[in-house]
């Protein structure tokens, strides 16, 4: 990693506290909304977009591409994990009852969701901070429903910003790529 990145990095608070052994996604775990512990390792050898989530955003109606991506490619490998946040805009003020209620009622959703976390700063879940490190300043999460792609490997392969469409031909292409053969 270039001095420049670092400095950067730091300064957006997503180097400190990054496991120096962290190697791959699957490294790292979330509590799945229903308090359950959620490894990323369990969807190893699988393409995983991980998407960070409000219910009161105006990208709110992204669910429903995310959980179209979610049945069109489950049986070819891929897994949508939905990361519940309120880091921008206090746009996902509920708690996990009331935020998995929203989306099952609301759009259908069966993905993984994880607990509300932190998505950026010095407080964000390692998974986050570990994809700064690894992606570089711009894909830091500006805004709800940033969303990365992981590959079988559980290396990063790349990032979406939230104005970028779950159905968009870029991001098609992106999943396509990442699928496991």
């Amino acid at each position: 990693m270039t001095n420049l990145i670092r400095s950067a990095l730091a300064a957006l608070g997503m180097l400190s506290a990054v496991p120096a052994s962290a190697a791959t996604a699957w490294d790292f775990s979330f509590v799945g909304i229903d308090g359950q512990p959620l490894p990323l390792a369990q969807y190893q050898g699988k393409a995983v977009l991980v998407v960070n989530t409000a219910s009161q955003c105006g990208f709110t109606p992204q669910y429903s591409g995310l959980e179209a991506l979610a049945k069109k490619y489950r049986e070819r490998g891929l897994v949508v994990v939905g990361v519940p946040s309120n880091d921008f805009g206090a746009q996902e003020p509920g708690n996990s009852s009331e935020i998995k209620q929203f989306c099952e009622t609301t759009f259908g959703i069966d993905f993984p969701l994880t607990e509300k976390v932190k998505v950026t700063g010095d407080a964000a879940h390692p998974f986050y901070r570990w994809a700064a490190r690894e992606m570089g300043p711009l894909a830091v999460p500006r805004w709800n429903f940033h969303k990365y792609l992981v590959g079988p490997d559980g290396r990063l392969v790349d990032w979406f910003s939230s104005v970028t469409t779950p159905d968009s031909p870029r991001m098609a292409r992106a999943i396509e790529a990442a699928l496991p053969r």
